[in-house]
């Protein structure tokens, strides 16, 4: 929700004719690259985030492209493809393409199922690991797009599910994330139910309930689990955060051998993939790591991606499917 308002305040900002007058300096014909991401940096901290807003905004990076900076704004972990004017006197949160290149594939669950990645290294019985943030709206979209086909492949594939090494949503990220962890370890044979329930509705307790959890098995290996990574210590340890997030070591050794950056990452065999993030694409990646593929990799699954964030919708309007948590 807070992402979605974030946003909108981006585009009322452009509604509302935000240019020169909101930027500091601007003297010059052309700014750097370097005063470029300094000035959006500024702009959008000091005018479109709400002042009782917890969120801060970064700049992952600026190029030139089409006579503009082309700046990509995180809020919240949302990337936002945003313009600045060359002169740094206008700013726009997105820009669209009046013109269509006849090579260029279409965006989104088009180009997704039609980029579909491969593993090079095969297994009899694959391994998928799914890095995520259990409230990261990337992580759960693309955590709606594996359920059917873990269901559909079961035991012919070997999943784990494994965490980010930092959290970006507070305190209930790293609760959730014991939960789940704990779920797999104590009852593996729940948490794609659990999931299910989980990515739809955002109730653990009911869905600990409807899933019929051993809950005081869960308890204590939340208790167990959080007292041996210091969880919670570190979480009321602000000289532990990395940056302004609080650390998830559980997983922290998964993180480091596979150079995990942030929700989601995918490694199949090893491997670290761009994995799509619709159902029919991504059992396609998974089963292109099988020494020989059995008959389930010849299903037809749904071709649409998960909308991100909690919820059983559709993304609609070819979106990306590459936004992560990070």
């Amino acid at each position: 929700m807070k992402k979605a308002i974030l946003l909108g305040i981006l585009l009322i900002g452009v509604i509302l004719g935000y240019s020169a007058s909101f930027f500091t300096g601007g003297e010059q014909d052309t700014i750097t690259p370097a005063e470029a991401k300094a000035k959006t940096k500024q702009f959008v901290n000091n005018n479109l985030i709400p002042p009782q807003s917890d969120q801060e905004a970064s700049i992952k990076n600026v190029e030139e492209k089409s006579g503009l900076y082309k700046v990509m704004v995180n809020v919240g972990g949302q990337e936002i493809e945003s313009y600045l004017t060359r002169d740094g006197k206008t700013f726009f949160p997105q820009g669209m393409a009046t013109e269509k290149n006849n090579d260029q594939q279409e965006s989104g669950d088009t180009q997704a199922s039609q980029k579909k990645a491969t593993v090079d290294t095969k297994q009899e019985t694959p391994s998928v690991k799914l890095f995520t943030m259990s409230y990261c709206p990337y992580g759960t979209q693309m955590e709606k797009a594996l359920l059917p086909v873990q269901k559909k492949l079961g035991e012919k594939v070997d999943f784990d599910l494994q965490f980010v090494d930092y959290a970006m949503h507070g305190k209930k990220e790293l609760d959730e994330n014991l939960r789940q962890h704990c779920i797999e370890q104590e009852q593996p044979s729940k948490l794609m139910p659990y999931l299910e329930c989980f990515l739809a509705n955002k109730d653990a307790e009911k869905c600990t309930e409807q899933v019929g959890l051993n809950t005081s098995q869960i308890d204590s290996c939340v208790e167990n689990t959080d007292e041996e990574y210091k969880v919670t210590e570190k979480y009321n340890d602000k000289s532990t955060y990395r940056g302004q997030y609080p650390v998830f070591d559980v997983n922290k050794e998964g993180n480091e051998k596979y150079d995990v950056s942030g929700s989601p990452t995918v490694v199949i065999n090893g491997e670290k993939v761009q994995a799509p993030r619709n159902p029919d694409a991504l059992l396609a990646t998974i089963c292109s790591g099988f020494e020989d593929k059995p008959e389930e990799c010849s299903a037809q699954l749904s071709t649409q991606s998960p909308s991100p964030g909690f919820g059983t919708g559709q993304q609609q309007g070819g979106g990306s499917t590459s936004a992560s948590c990070q």
